[in-house]
């Protein structure tokens, strides 16, 4: 924050996580500038009105004026039930999961009890507010940690200290920290954007690679399976089962020493395992399988999430993994890239069963037929498909890492703001230049 003057003079504010204030700064209880609307317990007997109602999940940004479902309020029931409407302008915060999360309503509306309305008095700015609050949201959680159920009550938000300077100065802390917060954000989706299109071309690369080959001059064939396509001439067709037996050995209570992997210790499209050391627990009366070193782990429960790998060492698992030992024809590896190529994925989505947990079954995905090279071109492509996944992550791995700082300085800056460590009243004259 060097690039950034501070104030001429300040002062202790008396509050230990605020630190020195501007000289000319208050410290206040929240209570004294905003009056506090606690949603009813009730939820609305019915939905035809025009009025929307929320829940944590439509929140989504800065702002809020319309709900993403359904579900709005009449006016007749507003009064009926005694519903309590933010009005517009009011700051949003969750007060009982996801503690700290803030928006601005744009719109009359109506919530559940995850929030909070901070209506905020004529001397207090909204977005100076929103921001503010967005500023203490790991405060509120450390409160909520001694709290009853995770609950922060309207007391707790009524007696919350915050520093705050005269409206003038407010509006002007907020209008800069809407320009920055929009910079860094844009440069947060730009990021975001480059990683969505590396992972496409990743899982691509996969795909190519274990139904075309390494070789682009060899002749092709019709594989005769519509979702593969034509295949190199001199590979083979044949079905998984006869690629791979499945274990189905139950982990006894002699087994509780082995490292158990959970489908949580599993990345979705990687195959790169999370946690080996246990921190995955075995759900209680569950039924682990066990697995050995070589063995190839895919994930039957929403196989969209295409989790995968080979184990490296001997272990227990959910039996939502089916555990695979591949035949002298096929490597482990090769079977485990083939099963996370996209199209692999899809078409063993395509047969899941179960609305609420769509699951695969080995009946299925034994009887699939897919192309098969010989053990060396599988080497080969499991060589190059290695080297080159692993260059991919590990570029996927640094811009994450400059997304993460992007949102600490993003925060940070928040902060300094918002408390007075930076003067950014006259922004307008300022340049900045964001490290990336």
């Amino acid at each position: 924050m060097s690039k950034y003057r501070r104030y001429e003079r300040y002062k202790d504010s008396g509050v230990e996580w605020i630190g020195e204030i501007p000289e000319h700064w208050d410290i206040t209880k929240l209570g004294y500038r905003a009056r506090m609307i606690v949603p009813m317990r009730d939820k609305p007997t019915e939905f035809n009105g025009n009025i929307p109602w929320i829940r944590i999940e439509d929140v989504d940004g800065k702002y809020i004026e319309d709900s993403k479902s359904e579900q709005r309020v009449s006016e007749e029931l507003v009064k009926k039930m005694n519903l309590k409407v933010y009005p517009i302008g009011t700051v949003l915060c969750t007060c009982s999961c996801n503690m700290g999360t803030t928006v601005i309503v744009k719109k009359p509306l109506i919530s559940n009890q995850t929030f909070i309305g901070i209506v905020p008095m004529k001397d207090l700015d909204s977005t100076f507010l929103y921001y503010a609050m967005n500023a203490n949201s790991k405060r509120l959680q450390h409160l909520a940690e001694g709290a009853i159920q995770q609950y922060l009550s309207r007391h707790d938000f009524e007696h919350l200290k915050l520093a705050f300077p005269d409206k003038k100065e407010q509006t002007a802390i907020a209008n800069f920290l809407d320009q920055k917060t929009a910079e860094i954000d844009g440069l947060i989706t730009d990021k975001e954007k480059l990683i969505e299109l590396l992972q496409e071309k990743r899982q691509a690369i996969i795909t190519e690679a274990v139904t075309k080959g390494l070789n682009s001059s060899v002749r092709m064939k019709d594989s005769g399976i519509e979702w593969i396509g034509e295949i190199p001439e001199h590979w083979d067709i044949r079905r998984i089962k006869y690629l791979s037996n499945i274990r189905n050995v139950k982990a006894s209570d002699g087994d509780n020493d082995k490292t158990y992997v959970g489908l949580e210790s599993i990345e979705s499209k990687t195959g790169k395992l999370l946690t080996n050391n246990n921190d995955e627990q075995q759900a209680v009366g569950e039924t682990a399988n066990i697995f050995r070193k070589g063995d190839v782990l895919f994930g039957k429960l929403r196989p969209y999430l295409a989790k995968c790998i080979v184990a490296d060492f001997n272990g227990r698992c959910t039996s939502e993994l089916l555990v695979l030992r591949t035949a002298s024809n096929m490597l482990p590896e090769y079977l485990y890239l083939f099963m996370l190529s996209p199209i692999f994925i899809d078409v063993v989505n395509s047969s899941t069963y179960g609305a609420k947990m769509p699951r695969a079954s080995w009946d299925f995905i034994g009887n699939l037929k897919v192309p098969l090279p010989n053990i060396k071109e599988q080497e080969e492509i499991v060589e190059y498909l290695i080297k080159l996944t692993n260059n991919m992550d590990d570029l996927i791995s640094d811009i994450s890492t400059q997304i993460q700082k992007l949102k600490e300085y993003r925060q940070s800056l928040i902060c300094e703001a918002v408390t007075g460590k930076v003067d950014v009243r006259e922004f307008e004259n300022m340049s900045e230049v964001i490290n990336e």
